[in-house]
């Protein structure tokens, strides 16, 4: 293994690779911020429209080049990671700007923030930038990827803002969603006179409806404030996504991997995301990979999961559907997750849940570490009493007993009242 590149301000090496992993990386502290990162494509200095914007309410570029891929915690570190794939750059991005922006406080409270470059074919590292010198600053462009005759480079950057993500957004041209202030109430005026109409001409030409401007507010679960209002947010239309990310951080006993290698093991870890659900008309049903149960988005349940994920990578990960066209349909719905194969618990597993709504800002929660034999864990309750449609951070790791299948034991605790039968994939 070679050496590793620490970069300094200014500095600038050459990434010799066909993909890379950008890695945003820092010490996790009582009363600190939290950090999340973003990228912007850029042409000539300036993004095209606000679709060249990647962060955690927009996580993917429409080319692919560009896809923040979520967080993860370990004891005291976490990382956010954005994976950049060159070969699906479109011709005009001539530069990547990597930016990181504070949630609750600014840099000056982040101790140890750095940005590193890896290679996705080896996973070796290419360069790493770290940041020493914040104060107030609560955005910073760490570095950028840039194009040079033809070959991709990396710049240590280290440029702050005081104005947040909000301030960095748009000076790079991006049109932001601000919070709604009271309307100024006019003065008065008179009527202007009336005037006779004119002589009939063709309407004049009706320019298309502007793109809505970019939301930056996100919600975090936590145990204080596990729950949000969909309602309240506008979120109730269109798709909810909801995605599961898995990370094995140490080895299981007698699988003789070594620490650090967690890659390896995905092929033999096989996690489900599924959903139990009862609809207003008090039809019960469960979405899941067992039993090629995975739905429907366009007839009841109105739940639909993607397919059945057995890598957790940060480029996929599973990924089920609701269609909230359909929310008067759905009195509840529990998102939950169980191990087919490849462990006895949850213990060693670091998981991170994200529920994006079309419309309204990304919800995030990080699961607790597992102590308990678990096979399966309850991650969010959606409910719908007619007036308000609510997002529930559960958390909750289940025991099944001897003999009882976890889709049976999730049933019991939340009082589904189901019939189960054996099943395989």
């Amino acid at each position: 293994m070679g050496a590793i590149m620490i970069m300094h301000k200014g500095t600038n090496v050459p990434v010799p690779a066909r993909a890379v992993r950008v890695e945003l990386g820092w010490h996790a502290a009582p009363g600190a911020p939290d950090v999340d990162a973003s990228a912007l494509l850029l042409v000539s200095g300036k993004v095209r429209d606000d679709a060249d914007f990647v962060f955690y309410n927009q996580p993917a570029h429409s080319s692919g080049a560009v896809r923040h891929e979520g967080k993860r915690s370990a004891a005291d570190r976490v990382t956010d990671t954005l994976t950049v794939d060159f070969s699906r750059m479109e011709p005009v991005i001539d530069r990547v700007v990597v930016a990181a922006s504070a949630d609750g406080g600014a840099f000056g409270r982040v101790a140890g923030l750095y940005v590193r470059i890896v290679d996705t074919a080896d996973g070796s590292e290419i360069a790493r930038f770290e940041s020493t010198d914040a104060t107030v600053e609560t955005a910073f462009i760490l570095g950028e990827l840039y194009l040079r005759q033809g070959a991709w480079k990396f710049r240590a950057v280290g440029q702050g803002y005081d104005t947040g993500l909000e301030g960095l957004a748009t000076d790079f041209g991006i049109s932001v969603d601000e919070p709604q202030r009271p309307p100024r109430q006019p003065a008065p005026r008179q009527p202007a006179p009336q005037r006779p109409a004119p002589a009939s001409h063709p309407a004049p030409p009706t320019a298309p409806p502007a793109a809505p401007p970019v939301r930056l507010t996100k919600v975090t679960l936590t145990k204080e404030t596990p729950s949000v209002s969909l309602t309240k947010q506008g979120g109730t239309s269109g798709a909810l996504r909801v995605n599961l990310n898995w990370e094995v951080r140490k080895q299981f006993k007698g699988w003789g991997a070594k620490l650090g290698r967690a890659v390896a093991m995905h092929a033999d870890l096989d996690l489900d995301l599924c959903a139990l659900y009862e609809l207003t008309d008090g039809s019960k049903g469960v979405v899941q990979a067992l039993g090629n149960a995975f739905g429907s988005l366009s007839r009841p349940p109105y739940i639909h999961l993607d397919g059945d994920d057995r890598t957790g990578a940060l480029t996929t990960g599973e990924n089920l559907t609701v269609n909230l066209d359909h929310q008067d349909r759905l009195r509840r719905v529990l998102i939950f997750v169980t191990i087919y194969e490849g462990a006895r618990s949850f213990a060693d597993l670091h998981a991170s849940v994200t529920l994006q709504p079309q419309n309204g800002a990304a919800i995030d929660f990080s699961l607790d570490e597992c102590t308990v034999p678990s096979t399966v864990c309850a991650l969010a309750l959606i409910t719908n009493d007619g007036h308000d449609l609510t997002v529930q951070r559960e958390a909750r790791y289940l025991v099944p007993q001897r003999g009882v299948s976890p889709q049976r034991t999730v049933d019991t605790a939340y009082g589904w009242g189901m019939n189960w039968t054996p099943g395989r994939k």
